[in-house]
């Protein structure tokens, strides 16, 4: 068997010859995989966790973990995971309580990506996407082909729809409709320049003013961007730095915060 040296496997888990273990991963007792599995190091898996083929888990990935839960006191539950997942970095999945059910599912062909968190008796369907730092409280039905995406934060007992796409840093404290792209309000504004910042880098008071200048034209002219860099073209306004901030804003492929 591919199991490393450094790794704990605990009598009674199942490991398939076809599984490769890597370096200090540790494997409870109740742990079942399935065929094709790779635990790349520093694995963690735990409880009554059944996992299916071919899924692969990155360094410190969690799995079946205790749930943080303060009503938890110990009880035989577990989480299921289906085929061909891909488990990222430092990922927590808490298994389930009594009062949920017992169990934390997790479908096949989810990429559940770096820091995400599933939280205890949450369902997870087919072919989801959690992006960085993602994190379900308990009780979460994320239903099949939705993307939960980075930073966001699912408050317990809610439903994300089939297909639906949650912007990043997006706060979900009830359900997200099916087929919905759904996402907070972006309210992210260039309010001054950096000065102090640039100060500190050493740049000039002349430089300062020209930069302050050009930030004057772009967010108080009462000009729409284009405008105000026709505008600073059209005064000759020719600095490195203003020359650099125009280039910057004319090569924006998805706009600008002003």
């Amino acid at each position: 068997m591919n199991i490393h040296p450094t790794a704990i496997v605990a009598p009674g888990a199942v490991v398939p010859e076809s599984c490769i273990v890597g370096p200090y991963c540790t494997i409870g007792p109740n742990v079942v995989l399935g065929e094709n599995c790779e635990l790349v190091s520093h694995v963690v898996l735990d409880g009554h966790l059944t996992v299916g083929a071919r899924n692969r888990f990155f360094p410190f990935a969690c799995v079946g973990v205790a749930p943080q839960d303060l009503k938890y006191k110990g009880e035989p539950t577990g989480v299921t995971l289906g085929d061909d997942n891909t488990i990222r970095e430092s990922v927590t999945i808490s298994r389930g309580t009594v009062g949920g059910g017992g169990t934390t599912r997790v479908g096949s062909n989810c990429l559940i990506m770096a820091y995400a968190h599933i939280g205890h008796d949450s369902v997870v369907g087919d072919h989801c996407i959690l992006a960085n730092a993602a994190t379900l409280a308990g009780h979460v039905f994320v239903e099949s082909y939705a993307v939960v995406g980075a930073l966001n934060q699912v408050h317990q007992f809610c439903r994300i729809g089939k297909y639906a796409y949650l912007g990043g840093g997006t706060t979900v404290t009830q359900d997200v409709l099916p087929f919905s792209l759904t996402s907070a309000k972006r309210e992210t504004h260039a309010f001054s320049v950096n000065k102090v910042g640039l100060e500190r880098r050493g740049f000039t008071k002349e430089q300062l003013k020209s930069i302050q200048y050009a930030y004057r034209v772009l967010l108080a002219a009462k000009l729409n961007t284009s405008q105000a860099i026709e505008r600073l073209k059209s005064e000759g306004v020719a600095t490195d730095d203003v020359t650099y901030l125009v280039e910057f804003i004319e090569s924006a492929e998805r706009g600008i915060h002003k």
